[in-house]
């Protein structure tokens, strides 16, 4: 009796359903050869009962998810001021909106190309909305070229740049020097002033903080979006999104 019960404690606790002793308490009075039979019941136990595995995944699988959305909201909150008041960033929507939606994406990311709609529908349907722009161009150097070209764009030009965004994002195929060129004209944007504007060192730097402020917030990948408090990766639904927007302004 006392096995089976020791059996039924030792493998809830291995596999983490609730805090383990530890190995040394676990070891405490039994000989190997108990030791022995104890470890072939609990695989026993195990294949006889494969949910308590499962549990115990999902359990940890929890745990890890509000560890890390705990660490996520923290990083967010010690780096607010520069996700949503770097004048490099571009700003879309309402200047003056109650709740922030802050975008770090790609040009060449196919999720961003994806999500891109689902981000002017619920500026366009929600008018108290601003839209921060962090240029993050991890795809190689066309992806680098094309983000260049629109915070040069957002620098001599502010009022032109949504209209060269949306070309950028809604395009297909490779970012070459005459595409740009291409794009920026249609969005009335001097081809050459544009070029010139890119090699400005202040791109660099609003680049260079853009990536800083990723890892600080430990985003891999595009798009990532900061609504509020939270740190939402991926290419996120309409209604996740208007949800978000909710919570952050009922916050």
């Amino acid at each position: 009796m006392w096995l089976s019960r020791a059996l039924s404690v030792l493998a809830v606790a291995s596999l983490g359903l609730f805090p383990a002793a530890s190995q040394a308490d676990s070891d405490k009075g039994f000989s190997d050869a108990q030791k022995q039979q104890l470890e072939k019941l609990m695989e026993q136990y195990i294949l006889e009962h494969p949910e308590v595995l499962l549990e115990a995944v999902r359990r940890h699988q929890e745990k890890r998810e509000t560890v890390e959305k705990e660490q996520a909201q923290t990083a967010v909150a010690a780096h607010m001021q520069q996700l949503v008041s770097d004048p490099t960033s571009p700003v879309a929507g309402n200047p003056k909106g109650d709740v922030t939606i802050v975008e770090f994406f790609d040009y060449r990311c196919g999720y961003c190309k994806r999500v891109h709609p689902t981000v002017e529908k619920i500026l366009t349907e929600d008018t108290n909305i601003r839209l921060v722009l962090k240029e993050f161009p991890i795809l190689g150097p066309q992806s680098l070229s094309a983000a260049r070209a629109a915070l040069a764009a957002w620098k001599i030009a502010p009022e032109k740049y949504m209209a060269f965004h949306n070309d950028l994002m809604t395009s297909r195929g490779e970012f070459t020097e005459a595409k740009i060129a291409a794009t920026a004209q249609k969005a009335g944007i001097d081809p050459e002033a544009l070029k010139a504007a890119m090699g400005d060192k202040s791109i660099d730097d609003a680049l260079g903080r853009n990536f800083r402020l990723a890892e600080a917030l430990n985003i891999n990948g595009t798009p990532a979006f900061v609504i509020g408090s939270q740190l939402v990766p991926g290419a996120v639904d309409y209604g996740t999104l208007k949800k978000l927007v909710e919570e952050a302004r009922g916050g």
